[in-house]
């Protein structure tokens, strides 16, 4: 536990922020306070990613101005909470941030269908705080297809490679999870600069199409970039009772393939949003042959998070390694200037 307290704690993907938007906006600072800020303190965490995820019900007409929703959600939270948070939204400010003891807020989207072929709205915003951005989720994008179509082979269509230029030139990192696999190997031919896998965990160990090849994870620790690992428990294993050493399992392999300097953490935690969007007659929840409602015990929330540390304790790692891990190397990329 000292080890997990004093080390930069970075989680590159939490859903939480779908819950803030979906309650009146009079309550949206309150309920972050009242219910955010206590897990994340009680897990360490340090830096947060905030994805903007779009919901089907919002899609297409609506996507925009969701996102829209959820950006704002994301300032007047971190506004009315200015003592224990700090939005993000230039290179540096994620130290300044950590530095002044305050949970560093990140902005990314998970998928653009809010964009369509209209890059210019990825400038958009990039103005309003966007630092992280992935093309698409399982499906077919306007910029490629997600792993849910590896299928196709598709690689990304003529405006994710325009995208792919366009980012890198305003300097928000490129993400990959849920990019299919031909679209993540044309996003690694064409990068320049760090990518990022948000929250993705090792093919190797588990043969889901969310996960990343060894190939794939050279690639990217190629790039200078990070490779997140995933908590979800259907792409860390088949067991029927998932443990945080299957977690451990991806991370050291990882860590064998791309190196100490490219690996972190992408909880994806989703057990609070599940539980509070989905009514008894949708349930069981599966995603993709896949029942969404295993959990890893103790990680079904940010509060768990010190156990990962635990883990990688017992498994030997050095605790340079492990720093590294649990947020060095994201912040690392978060802050870079290039």
């Amino acid at each position: 536990m000292d080890l997990h307290r004093d080390a930069v704690v970075a989680d590159a993907h939490n859903d939480l922020l779908m819950l803030v938007a979906r309650r009146p906006k009079e309550v949206w600072s309150a309920y972050f306070r009242e219910r955010w800020i206590p897990q994340l303190r009680d897990g360490g965490i340090d830096v947060q990613v905030l994805p903007v995820f779009i919901d089907s019900e919002f899609l297409p007409e609506g996507a925009l101005r969701e996102t829209l929703r959820m950006i704002e959600a994301a300032h007047r939270i971190a506004e009315a909470n200015a003592d224990e948070v700090a939005l993000c939204t230039a290179p540096g400010d994620v130290e300044a941030a950590t530095a002044a003891g305050r949970i560093a807020l990140v902005l990314a989207l998970e998928g653009c269908p809010q964009i369509d072929t209209d890059l210019e709205l990825l400038q958009t915003l990039q103005r309003l705080g966007v630092r992280m951005v992935s093309f698409t989720h399982f499906g077919r994008s306007a910029l490629g297809d997600g792993s849910g179509e590896d299928a196709t082979g598709s690689r990304l269509t003529h405006a994710g490679v325009e995208a792919v230029r366009l980012l890198e030139e305003l300097g928000v990192l490129i993400d990959v999870s849920h990019v299919g696999r031909a679209g993540t190997e044309h996003i690694l031919e064409l990068a320049t600069k760090p990518v990022v896998a948000s929250h993705s965990s090792a093919f190797a160990l588990r043969e889901h199409h969310r996960n990343l090849t060894d190939e794939q994870l050279r690639a990217i620790a190629a790039t200078g970039g990070v490779i997140c690992v995933n908590f979800f428990a259907g792409f860390l294993t088949t067991a029927e009772k998932p443990t945080v050493d299957h977690l451990a399992d991806h991370v050291l392999h990882i860590l064998d393939v791309a190196g100490e300097d490219h690996v972190g953490l992408g909880s994806d935690f989703v057990a609070e949003v599940f539980g509070e969007k989905i009514p008894a007659c949708d349930r069981p929840v599966v995603i993709q042959g896949l029942d969404a409602e295993l959990y890893v015990p103790g990680l079904e929330g940010p509060a768990g998070m010190p156990l990962v540390t635990d883990a990688l304790l017992a498994r030997g790692l050095p605790e340079a390694t492990i720093r590294k891990v649990l947020g060095q190397n994201l912040v690392r990329v978060l802050s870079s200037k290039e």
